[in-house]
């Protein structure tokens, strides 16, 4: 899922809505946004459908009204403009003009979703920037914040080594690189 616009940047627990297609009893778009806290992401799952939308201009309004850290979409926004004035920041799969109203129905909030091979749970925290997203078990988030603090800290040192005239391999070697993101434990 990409960034909506360039310089967004969010962080927060998860707030989960999974979509599923509409019957003929219908159902509702975007009636979920009541129950998010302020200072949630929103992460849409409508299984990375991109022929119709599950976001658009006001609820982009009144999320950023509520606090509403940002949303991300497996699926499809509109109303960028909307969305791009209030400051309101999204990522999505893709973005397309035709609602998801009488297509598609919120069947569950606040329950596990897998995205991309990947298992969410409510109150997960949720990462995102101009790279993308990327969701961390609220279990291992102080862990995972801490190794991402000193990633940063050991590239700022490689560049500066390389600013001072050491070649990259001798900058990683030095700074350890190479055994930085390797996984030491099986989880």
């Amino acid at each position: 899922m990409g960034a909506l616009r360039q310089g967004q940047r969010t962080v927060g627990p998860v707030f989960t809505v999974t979509y599923e297609p509409v019957d003929e009893a219908g159902g509702t778009v975007g009636d979920f946004l009541d129950e998010v806290p302020a200072g949630a992401v929103i992460l849409i799952d409508n299984a990375g459908r991109t022929d119709c939308t599950v976001w658009g201009g006001t609820m982009s309004q009144a999320a950023h009204e509520r606090g509403i850290a940002g949303t991300v979409i497996h699926g499809t926004c509109r109303d960028v403009a909307v969305a791009t004035a209030a400051g309101y920041p999204i990522w999505s799969v893709s973005r397309f003009m035709r609602t998801g109203k009488d297509r598609v129905r919120v069947a569950a909030v606040q329950t596990a979703v897998t995205v991309d091979g990947v298992l969410v749970q409510p109150g997960d925290i949720l990462v995102a920037d101009d790279d993308g997203a990327v969701v961390v078990p609220v279990a291992r988030w102080d862990e995972v914040a801490d190794l991402a603090r000193r990633i940063d800290r050991v590239e700022e040192a490689i560049v500066e080594a390389v600013r001072g005239g050491a070649t990259l391999a001798d900058a990683r070697a030095r700074h350890g690189y190479h055994s930085l993101q390797t996984r030491k434990d099986p989880s």
